[in-house]
């Protein structure tokens, strides 16, 4: 099993059977940029989009809600339940990149929402989100940003500050040879690198209000690599990392306690 191989088989494990929990907290932070995606990728009445990651399914809905007809893959199957629900005239099915069941230039237009964050070939699966677009498609996408801005960084700075330690079956990050920056200019790069054409990346900067508790909820679940990193600690390390957590939380707070949290992201566009 190759690098990769090991990072996408991380990331399944680690998102299975969290739907409900990933819907109850990071999602509504996710969903901020669901418009500009869409516009991005010129989805309208008529088009025929596959959104990959679909996760709970809120692009696939909102494309629905503009008259698309809408595709969603999710390669977690309780994230595809969420999501049939979610939009349920849109065609809802488990696949996963980097091999997707469709045939060459079946869709007008393919987004992927926070998805190329945890794929372990990057360049493999746009590659693969060109070759699903027909001629002249749009192809929208989003990423985190790095470094992260302060709202992203909190969790991480609560635990480094308690001295977690990453546990073996965590991957330390993707091979050299498939990496790149996670700017404008890297990202851009990137989605030229596999043959897409026109493209351009914007940073999108936004602050996500949320209670501390429900932010909390996120990584308590073990969703995600902060998820991770909390759930699999001793319990006095996982104590000694919530307490930080509040202690650094209060720097975000406002005076009915619900925090404000700065968050940066990518959003990028090209063309087959």
């Amino acid at each position: 099993m190759t690098g990769s191989d090991r990072y996408d088989r991380s990331e399944r494990l680690m998102w299975a059977g969290r739907a409900i929990a990933y819907a109850g907290s990071y999602a509504r932070l996710c969903a901020h940029a669901v418009p500009q995606l869409l516009d991005a990728a010129e989805v309208g009445p008529g088009s025929w989009l596959l959104d990959v990651g679909t996760g709970p399914g809120t692009v696939a809905a909102a494309a629905c809600a503009r008259g698309a007809k809408v595709t969603a893959v999710d390669a977690e199957p309780t994230m595809v339940d969420l999501a049939a629900r979610a939009a349920p005239t849109a065609d809802v099915r488990v696949a996963a990149l980097p091999e997707l069941p469709f045939s060459d230039g079946e869709f007008d237009a393919v987004t992927a929402n926070f998805v190329l964050n945890h794929v372990g070939r990057p360049g493999l699966a746009l590659t693969e989100l060109r070759r699903v677009l027909r001629p002249g498609g749009c192809v929208g996408l989003t990423i985190w940003a790095v470094p992260p801005d302060a709202g992203q960084a909190l969790l991480g700075r609560a635990i480094q500050a308690a001295g977690a330690v990453r546990p073996p079956h965590l991957p330390t990050g993707l091979a050299p040879e498939d990496d790149f920056p996670r700017d404008e200019n890297g990202l851009s790069g990137l989605m030229n690198a596999a043959g897409l054409r026109d493209a351009v990346c914007e940073t999108l900067r936004w602050n996500h209000r949320a209670g501390a508790e429900e932010w909390w909820s996120g990584p308590a679940a073990g969703i995600a690599f902060g998820g991770q990193m909390v759930q699999s600690q001793t319990p006095r390390v996982r104590a000694e990392i919530k307490r930080h957590f509040d202690h650094l939380s209060a720097e975000f707070a406002d005076e009915d306690g619900v925090l404000t949290l700065p968050h940066a992201a990518l959003l990028a566009r090209a063309r087959r």
